[in-house]
């Protein structure tokens, strides 16, 4: 298979696993000015040069809708990520296209003037197409219709202190002041769903290495407490509430419930809860600390079984990078740690490894629906998302059969720090297709920058 600069080439990609809609079927997928042109058997005559896959997986290009790439940058947040290397680790992870959350950049996206900051900062630089999400704080709802006008692809908000403090927590005043109009632009509100207001019964010691107390300290009531208020929201306003990185068990009755009545609320989680486990986090192991918090055994089973009912529509990375130094491994300490988790290139084998252990029954097309369908409907990206005439020739050609060991220097990230090094996982993005050019292919990048600035239509 060879690599054209050329988005405009016309040519077919041929693989015996094309994960459709209807299914994953051997066919021939004809590409055309950067879109798919039609799709046919796979033995099928075609009038145009053949790429043949063999029997790598073709699934649809990921659309990952939570990412905080950190960029612009300033003080007091100065060399975190940027857009070149986080698309770039995107494009190595079969990830075609991300939207940027409005925190931890300088300054954060809760304006037009800071939204336009960022696209300016991003332009020319992006290796995979790149959507952005308005911020929603205490005091600048005033600024909301503007960042829908612009073309922000969600408003999201924290129901509790994000961790900086340019970017307050909403409280339910401005949630309820905003719904209306994000309802009649069809935008979601996305939210943080923590409520601190309830404290934590008791913390099982004192020391700040303990992985238990941090995960004592930031109880699921916390998360059933806050989707309790948005469900709330939802229904008496009708906005589309899309709750994010959901990390108990206890919420999904409530969200069930709420969906058997109509509410329009979505759910997504994420690879960590997926994958990892409280009893596996040593203390100390701060390169694990993220909030909501990595459950226990039993939540992580919980949390497959409802991405398998439907219950939980989708996964995202929230890939969230600082500064090496800001996880304290030297010391260890939990209470001054920076809570995230960086695995932006890692989401696609982090899943796939995940559901093979947790979850065997699991699909390509499970895979397609979490990682792109989805997550394009989110966010209204109608030419994303699926393989289908008419859309986006963006796909990756996946290995479902090979395993690797990770191992830092080879993540494309600024930082290199994720707690998943050293851990075998399976699966490889051999080779990315964005809008019909390879972008990546084996760990190199073939061209220059070739994303796009998305902007949803007004």
């Amino acid at each position: 298979m060879g690599n054209s600069a050329m988005g405009s080439e016309r040519f077919a990609l041929r693989s015996r696993r094309v994960v459709t809609p209807e299914g994953c079927d051997a066919r021939t997928i004809v590409v055309s000015g950067g879109r798919i042109e039609a799709l046919s058997a796979y033995d099928a005559a075609v009038d145009c040069p053949v790429r043949d896959a063999g029997d790598l997986v073709v699934l649809p290009g990921l659309v990952d809708t939570h990412v905080h790439v950190n960029d612009p940058d300033g003080p007091p947040r100065v060399g975190w990520e940027g857009f070149e290397t986080a698309t770039r680790a995107a494009a190595a992870g079969g990830i075609t296209t991300l939207v940027d959350m409005p925190l931890n950049s300088t300054p954060v996206t809760t304006s037009v003037a800071a939204l336009e900051k960022k696209r300016a900062s991003a332009s020319g630089r992006i290796h995979v197409d790149v959507g952005f999400h308005g911020g929603l704080v205490h005091d600048n709802t005033s600024e909301i219709n503007g960042l829908l006008d612009a073309g922000v692809l969600g408003i999201k908000a924290f129901l509790v202190h994000s961790g900086i403090d340019d970017f307050p927590a909403a409280g339910e005043a401005e949630l309820r002041a905003v719904a209306p109009l994000l309802k009649k632009h069809g935008v979601a509100l996305l939210a943080h769903a923590e409520l601190d207001h309830i404290p934590p019964a008791s913390l099982p010691n004192e020391d700040p290495r303990s992985y238990a107390r941090y995960l004592a300290s930031r109880p699921a009531n916390w998360e059933t407490s806050a989707i309790r208020l948005l469900l709330d929201i939802a229904k008496q306003s009708g906005v589309h509430v899309h709750v994010v990185h959901l990390a108990t068990e206890e919420a999904l009755p409530d969200l069930i419930a709420a969906r058997d009545y109509r509410v329009p609320v979505t759910v997504e989680t994420c690879p960590h809860y997926l994958y990892f486990a409280a009893e596996e986090i040593a203390d100390g192991a701060t390169q694990f600390k993220c909030a909501p918090p990595i459950r226990e055994a039993r939540t992580r089973a919980a949390l497959w079984k409802a991405l398998r009912s439907g219950d939980i529509d989708m996964i995202a990375s929230d890939h969230s990078p600082c500064p090496p130094d800001l996880k304290r491994l030297d010391t260890g300490d939990f209470t001054k740690s920076w809570g995230g988790i960086s695995s932006l290139q890692l989401t696609l084998p982090i899943t796939w490894t995940a559901a093979m252990r947790f979850n065997p029954a699991t699909t390509f097309n499970n895979l397609a629906q979490w990682l792109s369908t989805f997550p394009a409907k989110l966010v209204g990206l109608q030419q994303k998302g699926a393989i289908v005439a008419g859309k986006d020739a963006d796909f990756v050609l996946f290995d479902p059969d090979a395993a690797f060991t990770v191992e830092a220097e080879s993540l494309h990230h600024r930082h290199k720090l994720t707690p998943y090094a050293g851990q075998t996982l399976r699966g490889v993005a051999v080779q990315t297709y964005l809008r019909g050019r390879i972008v990546h292919e084996r760990g190199q990048f073939p061209v220059q920058p070739a994303g796009q600035l998305l902007a949803r239509a007004t």
